[in-house]
């Protein structure tokens, strides 16, 4: 296979078409055209954003908020339930895998997908572990100890 080169140049003004077929000529080919330009302040308040729903959370049905995931906030709680108990990511993999859980992709969990899913479980810990389930669910894990 072929290398590709590519090249961003930045211009002052349009390229004109003696440019362009220098390029040509130069064995380059035009394949995307960037636009820019300034913005007012109440455009920037308008912009998309783009990226992955936090786990435990999806799209509402308004497209606008996020709402919680049931299933995902389940694994949520119960792979925090077995890192209190010290289970390893191996063991928290198959404990989720036995209970019937997937991961968004419908795999099982392995200690890899366990381990990528704490930055997570950092950050809705601390909402985690002042909700009334998990005061009954740690009632049920001191009775286990």
């Amino acid at each position: 296979m072929a290398k590709v080169e590519r090249v961003r140049e930045v211009v002052s003004a349009p390229p004109t078409e003696e440019f362009i077929r220098l390029k040509t000529d130069a064995g380059w080919k035009l394949v995307a055209v960037e636009w820019e330009r300034e913005t007012s302040r109440e455009e920037q308040g308008t912009g998309v954003l783009s990226g992955e729903v936090p786990f435990g959370l999806k799209v509402g049905s308004d497209c606008v908020t996020l709402e919680e995931e049931h299933t995902e906030k389940l694994i949520l709680l119960r792979t925090m339930e077995l890192i209190v108990l010290d289970k390893n990511l191996t063991q928290v993999a198959d404990e989720l895998n036995a209970q019937g859980f997937r991961t968004r992709q419908g795999v099982k969990w392995s200690p890899v997908s366990v381990f990528n899913l704490l930055p997570r479980l950092i950050e809705v810990g601390p909402r985690i572990l002042s909700s009334e389930d998990w005061a009954v669910r740690r009632q049920r894990l001191f009775d286990l100890v």
